[in-house]
């Protein structure tokens, strides 16, 4: 599965700790991040993470483009609710989520549940719907 890791610059430690906890499970999915979260992620983990752009010069965009064309699975955006660009990110990226019916998270409550459903097999619909080109 293809997973886009986004985390507001005070969430960030959080995505880390997150994907330590899980490299696990993660290890064998596609990841995608901003700039800044992607290289943070692999200095922790070793885990490869394909990069975007940071925030400022359009990586909430590039993978907003990737939602829109179906080619992402799951998105877990740990958000800051008190950073000024909140509304404008999460607004663009939860409505394509809706929009797309995939599986969101906005905190690491709900990050956590979806990362065990997709350990126990819970999302494989999306394999129906985004089938992998092989």
């Amino acid at each position: 599965m293809n997973i886009a890791l986004i985390a507001h610059n005070n969430k960030k430690e959080l995505m880390v700790q997150l994907c330590i906890a899980y490299c696990g499970i993660f290890s064998a999915h596609s990841l995608c991040s901003t700039n800044t979260t992607s290289r943070l992620i692999t200095e922790a983990t070793g885990m490869e993470v394909q990069k975007y752009m940071s925030r400022s010069q359009g990586g909430i965009q590039q993978i907003a483009a990737r939602i829109s064309y179906n080619e992402i699975d799951m998105v877990l955006f740990l958000a800051d609710p008190k950073a000024p660009e909140y509304m404008e990110d999460m607004g663009l990226i939860a409505r394509l989520c809706d929009q797309y019916s995939i599986p969101f998270a906005s905190n690491v409550a709900t990050a956590e549940m979806l990362i065990m459903g997709l350990q126990r097999g819970d999302l494989a619909w999306r394999d129906i719907v985004n089938p992998k080109k092989r």
